[in-house]
This record gives C-alpha cells, structure tokens and sequence, in this order.
C-alpha cells in the first residue's frame, strides 16, 4: 500500500521547539553632575547602586555628583560605583540617567545610541533639543510618563507629595519671618484660634498640603472645579472639610480671613489664573501666598518667578513664595524618592534582556519611551512642536 504525502510527512522525525528564554543583559549606567540652575538632587542614592553593583552592572557616578543631596563620592565609591572626574567619560556611558533633561552641549558628549533616562520639562523644551536626540539616534524615556501598574504616574505623584507638604512647611516658616511675618505659630494651641489655609486644587499636591496643614491643627479650606477630585480629597483625608467649587464671591471671602493660601492648580498648557492682583489687595497683612504652581506660569496674578536664594518678594502686604522646583530644596528626600521609583525598572530592565525587551513586555516602561532610536514617538510632543512622529507599537515587536 502506498502512502500518502501528508502520512509520510506525519511519520518524518519533527524538530523539537524549545522555548528561548530572555538573557539577562548588564548594565553600565553613567551618572553626571547637575548643572541646571538650583538642581541639587540626584537620580541614585548609594544603597541604590549598591543593588546595581551586587548584581553584576556598572555604574560610573561623576565626581561631586552626589555633594548637593548629602552623598559623598566615598558612600559612592563603597556602593561599587566607579567614581571620574572625567564629564566626557560619563556622558560616553551606554545608559545615562539624569534629573534634568541634557543642554544641546551635553548632548553633543552622548555616544551615539544611548539609552538616556531622565525628566523632559515638556514646558521648557524647545525644538533643537529633540532635533539633537535625533541625530545621535538615541533611545529616551522621561520620568515623568512612566506609568505604574495601575495607571497612575509614580514620579509625578511622589514630587508632588514633597511638594505639596513642603508648602505647609514652607508657609509655616514665612509666618515667623522676623522682616514681615505676623509671629505666628502654624498650628492649633488652647486658647488660640488655628491658623487659617486656603488650598487651591484638590490633586496630589493640594492633598498632601491639606494632611500637613491638618496635622499640624489648621483650619483647612479647599477649592477646585472638579467635583470628583474634592470628593476623592475627603475619601482620602478620611474627615470632612470645608470644599468649595472656585466661585469668586466664596474665594474672596476665605481669601480675607486666611493665614496661608497655597496655590496648586494645574492646567493642560498653563495654569489657570484664580486669583486677580483685586483679591490679594483684600488679604491680612502678613499673610503667606506659596505658589506651587508657579513652574506652569502661577495660578496668582501677583506671582513672580523667585529663586531659592532669594525665594520671597511682598506686595500687597503679603508675603509671596513662588520657587519654582521646590522638590530640589528637599533634595535628599527628593533623591531618595526617585531613587526608588528607578532602581526596579532598572533592575527589570537588565532582567528582561535590555530596553527593548523590556519595552515589550512593560506598557507602563514603554509610556515613557518618546524617542526611539532617534524617531520621536510621542505624538504629544509631536503635534506641540510640529515633529514627525511615529507610533511606537509600529516600530517595537
């Protein structure tokens, strides 16, 4: 009897498929000094590096890279760091992770191809910057796009929680301040009446603001249009508070009676302005204004960019703090909080191969890829600067 094709096919010794597992890839992370002006955090902490070193990367950290946020070039060095004061030498490393996004000139020392973590400041960045990251085909993710598991941004929220109960602090101090402060004490004392606080927007850092201001005794009044964030304010503060939607008369009203007002209002270009130079003319004398909101343009017409060497200006008789970057004052803290929010993706990363491995197997790494190998695939960014963009899903497999 003769036998078919397809029954001799079906006798014929079939290849065995093997499942190929993904090779663990090493790392060889540079780490540069800061030079923007009042940077003074830094991406990894030594116990970060640390974590890096013992399982089997590199890390190169430049010298002084660390002094701004309380770390020695020796705690560096005992992590397994290698410490250069070589600048080029560590802009030549393959992955490179910075607070800031590079100058054009530091991107001119990036080595073709590299792999560059850092903030985008989408605000301050013009078209030169990404037409640079182009020619040198390099791979770029911002913090602040990463998304965690469940949606949210982990960078975002955490620089906003420093900055949110670093306002209260903040404002607490000025209160004191000898030059025009009112000596008050920011708190709730027997006898006394609770310092007055006006919160402007009810997002993360109008929350963190509230419990601080709440724990140190406050009277606490928060405003903002949306419903839903007020509601999810009161859920998460877990107390009922005074929460009003941004009326004129009702904001006037707080406004002449408050202590402190914080202003952290954000919006999708710039921030809202909510309230007019009229409006502060009605404050206490003394009175604290501190605009978180500033590095979006302020929601208060008064407010002036101000530094941190010189972070308050008075007009009106009241007081204005408006630093953008507050986060950078905390710079340990801030350094310790990105420090921890990178060290898993970058441990990942390694784990899953190299970047575009793990970009395809990681959608809340790969939200925070907006160039590719030198194509720009953010469409955002494209249509804010008029760039050519491309899907990333199309290019990554």
């Amino acid at each position: 009897m003769s036998l078919t094709p397809f029954t001799k096919q079906q006798l014929l010794p079939q290849e065995e498929k093997l499942e190929i597992a993904r090779h663990k890839s090493e790392l060889f992370i540079g780490i540069p000094k800061e030079t923007c002006f009042q940077e003074r955090r830094i991406c990894l902490t030594p116990d970060a590096v640390n974590s890096l070193t013992s399982h089997g990367h590199r890390v190169m950290v430049e010298s002084g890279a660390g002094q701004s946020a309380s770390y020695s070039d020796k705690e560096y060095s005992d992590a397994g760091a290698e410490i250069t004061a070589d600048t080029k030498k560590v802009f030549s490393c393959p992955m490179l992770l910075k607070v800031e996004p590079p100058t054009i000139e530091e991107i001119e020392m990036i080595s073709p191809q590299t792999i560059l973590i850092s903030a985008i400041q989408l605000k301050t960045r013009k078209a030169p910057y990404f037409d640079a990251l182009h020619k040198k085909k390099i791979t770029a993710l911002a913090f602040e796009f990463i998304k965690d598991d469940d949606g949210s941004y982990p960078a975002v929220k955490s620089l906003s929680e420093i900055a949110g109960t670093a306002s209260v602090l903040i404002a607490a101090e000025l209160m004191i301040n000898n030059q025009f402060g009112k000596g008050l004490l920011f708190g709730n004392i027997t006898g006394v009446p609770p310092t007055d606080v006006v919160i402007l927007g009810a997002g993360t850092v109008g929350e963190f603001a509230a419990k601080t201001a709440i724990g140190l005794g406050a009277n606490v009044k928060v405003f903002d249009n949306s419903i839903t964030k007020l509601r999810r304010l009161q859920q998460h503060l877990n107390q009922r508070i005074f929460t009003s939607t941004i009326q004129p008369k009702a904001l006037l009203k707080a406004l002449r009676r408050c202590d402190v007002v914080i202003g952290a209002m954000r919006g999708k270009d710039r921030c809202p302005v909510v309230v007019s130079e009229g409006m502060v003319e009605h404050m206490k004398k003394g009175a604290v204004i501190v605009d978180v909101s500033i590095d979006t343009g302020g929601c208060f017409e008064t407010s002036e960019v101000t530094t941190h060497e010189k972070p308050t200006f008075v007009k009106h008789n009241v007081i204005h703090y408006c630093v953008p970057n507050i986060p950078s004052r905390y710079s340990k803290t801030a350094s310790l909080s990105i420090s921890n929010i990178l060290t898993p993706y970058l441990l990942q990363i390694a784990e899953d191969g190299g970047i575009e491995s793990a970009i395809r197997v990681n959608n809340g790494l790969k939200h925070g890829v907006y160039f590719y190998h030198g194509i720009l695939t953010n469409k955002a960014i494209g249509e804010w600067f008029g760039i050519p963009n491309s899907d990333l899903n199309l290019i990554v497999f």
